[in-house]
């Protein structure tokens, strides 16, 4: 079924953003889920608004209805729809979906990944010095302290870094090869959930950081062990 699950998640997702594009600049209300329930109704559900319903059927949709909050709040076009369906082995199909732009990057496992159709890989870069790396912030203030000081110590070393705000677009565009790295704290399971197997199909590597909280760094296969080294630790 994994063709017929991709369908379905790029479908919800469009039309999710959809709905959320012709909101854009008011208020960021109104977005359910009702639909997985009749289309899979064995599945399980994880949701950033607060959903979460057990599966009959060993899978699980991970899904994030509006990756970049703030920037939609603030009328930032750079914020998505993120949905990921999940089984015993991982994430299978994964669909981020980009309103704004009209863009929509899918994956499915074993299958590569796609913008708009057309396959997308990963730039190769084995330097930081060459490297434009995104990250994101917490929220916690103390949390933030210490995010900060690794940007210090990051900047000088990479050829520049960016924060964009929405952590499944980061890692999107890692995999359609706009960005060289990426790596962020105190994400949940549904920030990256569908835009980590892009990132992977797309032939880039993905690790979780030590420690707490928990985070992800991503880039190309070469890139991964510097950048790792410098920004996991606290």
């Amino acid at each position: 079924m994994p063709s017929s699950d991709l369908a379905l998640a790029e479908r919800l997702a469009r039309e999710a953003g959809e709905l959320l594009l012709d909101r854009f600049g008011g208020p960021a209300q109104g977005v359910d889920w009702k639909s997985s329930e009749t289309e899979r109704p064995d599945d399980g559900l994880l949701a950033e608004e607060g959903s979460a319903d057990r599966s009959s059927s060993g899978r699980r949709w991970v899904i994030d209805p509006l990756d970049g909050t703030v920037n939609y709040l603030y009328g930032i076009p750079q914020w998505c729809v993120s949905i990921a369906l999940e089984d015993g082995d991982g994430a299978a199909v994964a669909v981020v979906c980009d309103p704004s732009r009209g863009e929509t990057f899918t994956a499915r496992r074993g299958g590569g990944a796609f913008l708009g159709g057309e396959p997308i890989r990963v730039r190769q870069c084995d330097r930081l010095e060459i490297a434009l790396i995104a990250t994101g912030f917490g929220y916690d203030p103390e949390r933030r302290a210490r995010q900060a000081r690794i940007v210090s110590e990051l900047l000088p070393r990479a050829r520049d870094i960016r924060r964009a705000g929405s952590a499944a677009l980061d890692l999107a565009w890692l995999a359609a090869g706009r960005l060289d790295g990426y790596y962020e704290r105190g994400l949940n399971p549904w920030d990256w959930a569908a835009a980590r197997l892009i990132v992977e199909e797309a032939g880039g590597l993905t690790r979780e950081m030590r420690g707490e909280p928990l985070g992800l760094v991503a880039a190309c296969p070469d890139l991964v062990p510097e950048l790792e080294e410098l920004v996991s630790g606290w």
